[in-house]
């Protein structure tokens, strides 16, 4: 009976979000401001910037993401396409919920060609101009070349095989184009071993991991469009349930010609 309940709720959830999403969707604003958040390599290293991202988004007049912390990533992957995208380029959120808000935002600045992949997704939904469908991250079913920006954001800390990811976002990228991907971090290693969560072990990235993983992405023709600077200084982020503290980071990386 509970699981019932609880499925009633979520689904409840997923038709009010989507119902808030195409009331802003009326409201789109192309000549809306762009922000200016330009850490698209970098670590969150304290609250200050959290709450500069936020007032940012405020300012700009975006709906603001609940997970207060994660404001700070996803504003900088939107910067990211904004800069080096038109309005009717094609953008995936590999891994993103109905609740994410990268594309939210996006088709707020009037981009019409929106797509969210999820293995929670049993069956395709749409709203305005985004679309959710069923995939795999690592194996998504899209024909190469079909996205000129994706964004990944605190996916791939859950169980995603890094090799078979970067290998299928070089894939469905076009060249030239971006991936942002977000993650939970801290510079030393964090002990999770026993905990689980959403069907995975829990990971936090050390600094030694994600210069791994920029290795792996590196020969799939994936290059930071800056350096990163891997030193965290404040755990922003707790995750109560499980009683961690981290941080995030974000790298973003463009597809070689």
């Amino acid at each position: 009976m509970l699981k019932f309940v609880r499925a009633i709720r979520k689904r409840l959830d997923t038709e009010i979000i989507l119902a808030t999403n195409a009331i802003r969707f009326a409201f789109v604003n192309k000549s809306r401001n762009h922000p200016d958040a330009s850490w698209h390599n970098a670590v969150l290293k304290n609250e200050t910037e959290v709450e500069s991202a936020i007032k940012q988004i405020r300012k700009l007049g975006l709906p603001l993401i609940k997970d207060l912390p994660k404001n700070w990533d996803a504003l900088a992957a939107v910067d990211l396409i904004l800069r080096n995208t038109e309005t009717d380029a094609r953008i995936f959120d590999a891994g993103g919920e109905v609740y994410s808000m990268i594309l939210p935002w996006l088709a707020l600045y009037g981009y019409k060609n929106l797509v969210a992949g999820n293995l929670v997704f049993k069956k395709p939904l749409r709203c305005g101009p985004i679309s959710y469908i069923h995939s795999d991250i690592t194996q998504t079913g899209f024909e190469p070349e079909s996205f000129d920006a994706v964004t990944c954001m605190s996916v791939i800390e859950h169980g995603v095989n890094l090799r078979d990811y970067f290998r299928e976002m070089a894939r469905i990228l076009k060249a030239g184009g971006v991936l942002v991907t977000s993650a939970d971090y801290f510079e030393t290693p964090i002990d999770t071993s026993g905990l689980c969560a959403y069907g995975s072990p829990i990971h936090i990235f050390s600094k030694d991991e994600i210069i791994s993983a920029l290795a792996i992405a590196a020969e799939y023709g994936l290059e930071p469009i800056s350096p990163l600077d891997p030193t965290s200084c404040n755990k922003v982020a707790r995750w109560k349930r499980f009683g961690l503290d981290y941080t995030f980071i974000v790298f973003s990386l463009r597809k070689s010609a």
